[in-house]
């Protein structure tokens, strides 16, 4: 087969997900959202200005003529940095991010848009040592370039501050032999014509999630350990390993008492659990006017903005459902960022317009919305104080739910509001996120406004009216839950 680098490191981690991949494409499951891949390029083609002046290696589909490219830009030049230098020995192909030429010597740089090294990025980059060298090539260097998460833009992007570069030369050239080796067992195991008996293991999940997991898991009874909420994919396939995986026999083990009682309630169909009195001490710690509030938040790998990080978590909207009195009306307010911009400072001026000094304010699994305020208001020294009001005036409406003082067998062992919104309200389409256009969730907002800047006008405003709409069924949501414990609460005194 023509052996790619992101091939062979499929291979480190499972052979049978190549031979799954070339004989049955059919069945695989997309793990990598698109805006994962647009950010590595993204990141990709920042990085090859590090070293300044280079020449890049256009993609085209002929591989063979990319290789040719580079063999004569490395043939023209003394010393030359080349990006995207592609090379192949025994149909064994890898393009190099960065390729420094000094002389007869070269220097590999891979480039990653993570924010640490992992340890199939040494993977990735002993494949490339390997091949060049069998090419004939001199390698002196190898290196793992990646995002510094202490980095803070201030000014104009500084990449020497954006990239940390991590010398892995002595572990490349010692893996060497170990390349060799998965080459060969790729190549043996490719040419089998029937599927490979590779059973389930951790490779399933580390370093990727596997994109045939549902396949070779398909033969697992439905309720089985993978299905067991929070507990750790070690501890899952130790149990499978063991012959344990059916609920029924999992009852029989030593396990936390939450997975026992997620197995229980989905095997026998107990009862909601409805723990009154613990559920009324939360409302009573709750006073009005009461505000429900969430944060939706994107990220960049390239900090655009002053005064942000690689990945830092950037709010640009938030919708605010609000009770001014016990039985008063239901009002709502929304923010929502003007796309290409900074969105913070005008969305933490309105935040501390809208929500009055001292009042409660609910969110759902409020160490986010938390981390969010408390990031602007250390921003934003005018607005510290009323941002910490909201901050510390705080209430989470999920501790019911995570601990499990309202639970039942639609949870499926779950607290976030994607499950216990449909376990509470399972008739109603007003309620069911699948029911909204365009933006469903956290991750496809996120991407969505990432992307508005890229869109003309009447997209731009369709999608703006979307995203509007998904962050205030979040908080309308809360309001529908609330009501449900103080429903339940109320139907038990009578």
């Amino acid at each position: 087969m023509n052996l790619s680098k992101s091939k062979y490191c499929q291979g480190v981690q499972c052979l049978k997900i190549l031979w799954l991949d070339k004989n049955m494409p059919e069945i695989k499951q997309d793990t990598v959202k698109d805006s994962v891949l647009d950010t590595g390029s993204e990141v990709g083609e920042l990085a090859r200005n590090l070293f300044g002046r280079h020449i890049n290696i256009s993609f085209q589909i002929d591989l063979s003529k990319m290789i040719e490219e580079t063999k004569k830009v490395i043939d023209e030049n003394e010393n030359v940095i080349i990006t995207e230098a592609s090379f192949s020995y025994q149909n064994h192909f890898c393009s190099v991010d960065i390729l420094k030429k000094n002389g007869n010597s070269y220097e590999i740089y891979e480039v990653k848009s993570s924010t640490k090294v992992e340890d199939i990025y040494l993977e990735d980059i002993s494949y490339q040592v390997y091949v060049l060298r069998k090419c004939g090539y001199s390698i002196t260097k190898a290196s793992i370039v990646y995002l510094n998460s202490d980095y803070e833009r201030v000014g104009d992007l500084e990449l020497d501050k954006l990239f940390k570069i991590e010398d892995v030369t002595k572990i490349a050239f010692s893996k060497q032999k170990e390349v060799e080796d998965k080459i060969e067992s790729i190549e043996k195991i490719m040419k089998k014509k029937e599927e490979p008996d590779i059973p389930i293991g951790m490779y399933c999940v580390e370093p990727y999630d596997c994109p045939f997991f549902s396949y070779c898991t398909r033969n697992l009874p439905e309720k089985n350990v993978f299905q067991i909420r929070n507990m750790r994919n070690s501890s899952k396939f130790s149990f499978y390993e063991k012959g344990i995986f059916k609920y029924e026999d999992l009852l029989k083990e030593d396990i936390n008492e939450k997975y026992k009682e997620q197995i229980e309630y989905e095997l026998f169909d107990k009862k909601d659990k409805i723990e009154v009195e613990d559920i009324k001490t939360f409302l009573d710690g709750l006073t009005y006017p009461l505000y429900f509030l969430d944060f939706e938040t994107y990220q960049q790998a390239i900090p655009m903005y002053d005064y942000i990080k690689p990945y830092m978590q950037i709010p640009f909207q938030y919708s605010l459902h609000y009770i001014e009195k016990e039985g008063g009306k239901l009002k709502h307010k929304e923010f929502l960022a003007k796309e290409g911009i900074d969105p913070r400072r005008l969305l933490a001026e309105q935040l501390v317009k809208d929500i009055p000094l001292g009042v409660c304010t609910l969110a759902y699994n409020m160490r986010f919305e938390k981390s969010v305020i408390k990031n602007l208001a250390g921003l934003y020294k005018d607005l510290e104080k009323p941002l910490m009001d909201i901050h510390d005036n705080m209430q989470d409406l999920m501790i019911p739910f995570k601990d499990r003082k309202y639970y039942n067998r639609k949870m499926q062992g779950s607290f976030s509001i994607k499950y216990v919104l449909p376990a509470l309200f399972p008739n109603d389409p007003s309620l069911d996120y699948h029911n909204l256009e365009d933006v469903h969730n956290g991750s496809e907002a996120m991407a969505t406004f990432a992307n508005l800047v890229n869109l003309e006008e009447e997209e731009r405003n369709h999608l703006r009216y979307r995203l509007l709409k998904y962050c205030e069924l979040d908080t309308y949501a809360m309001v529908k839950i609330w009501q449900k414990l103080l429903e339940v609460s109320e139907s038990e005194e009578k």
